[in-house]
């Protein structure tokens, strides 16, 4: 598929999921919650989503909890790429305080939405939803101190891209705290798609030292990625078998393989970048 058909998938599934938790029902694209809940279950400790409206942690589509493992102070900026139903948004707006301003960027009408409903029930106000994609981030250069992003990198077909925005939005010195869909090591390609779609709607998670590169090429010092999550063949074993596939003779090609990661980078300052 080319960029604007897995845009146009992920439009569909994520538009269809922001209306199911409206619903009140358990979103992830509809199906996809049931068999991803290794991946998206109990990533949020009830004292941070009990202040919170329902529907934003039922539109919840994330593989990690980067407003736990970030750094976030009172007073600074921070930009969510791919906010959803408002979730990380708005947990992020409590930790900077009246003082800092929290940003929400998200393609999806029916996200948009649902996270501006959320946003007027919670009755935070540092908050302020934008459509766009996180390809081409509607803010000026040099204007945030964190970006944070849960699970949504991966679904972008230019990666590059967008890591490239991200370093140019953040002030120097500024900060990236993102989870996200690693792979560790090599993975059969078919093999590699079934267990995609069985942690996704549409997933193109990169190989753990290819991420490295791609946040090096776009100028980010400091990378780390930590595993949060790891996933065996026992996880998306239904769904494997359902797809056809022998899951015992497939384990020892994908067990660990699969993994939720906390990807930390850092822009340099200035003086770092002018004597590089």
């Amino acid at each position: 598929m080319n960029s604007q058909e897995v845009k146009k998938i992920v439009k569909a599934e994520y538009g269809q999921a922001a209306l199911q938790a409206k619903r009140g029902g358990s979103s992830c694209c509809g199906s996809v919650s049931e068999r991803a809940a290794p991946i998206t279950s109990n990533l949020y400790e009830v004292m941070e989503t009990e202040a919170l409206p329902a529907e934003a942690v039922l539109a919840s589509l994330g593989c990690g909890n980067p407003t736990a493992l970030a750094q976030l102070n009172p007073g600074e900026t921070v930009l969510d790429l791919g906010s959803g139903g408002g979730i990380d948004v708005l947990l992020s707006a409590r930790r900077v305080g009246p003082t800092g301003r929290v940003y929400g960027l998200d393609m999806t009408d029916e996200m948009l939405a649902l996270a501006q409903e959320n946003q007027q029930k919670s009755g935070v106000q540092n908050v302020e939803f934008l459509k766009g994609e996180i390809e081409e981030i509607p803010l000026a250069s040099h204007s945030v101190d964190v970006i944070i992003s849960n699970c949504v990198i991966n679904l972008s077909s230019d990666k590059d891209r967008v890591l490239a925005e991200a370093f140019r939005v953040l002030k120097p010195g500024g900060r990236l705290a993102i989870s996200d869909v690693v792979v560790r090591g090599d993975v059969p390609a078919e093999i590699r798609h079934s267990v995609e779609l069985w942690m996704g709607c549409v997933a193109g998670a990169l190989e753990e030292s290819a991420y490295r590169d791609k946040l090096g090429k776009a100028g980010f010092h400091d990378i780390e990625i930590v595993p949060t999550r790891i996933y065996c063949a026992e996880d998306a074993k239904d769904f494997l078998a359902g797809a056809g596939l022998n899951v015992d003779a497939l384990a020892p090609q994908i067990d660990g393989k699969f993994m939720s990661a906390f990807i930390r980078a850092r822009k340099p300052l200035e003086s770092e970048q002018s004597s590089a």
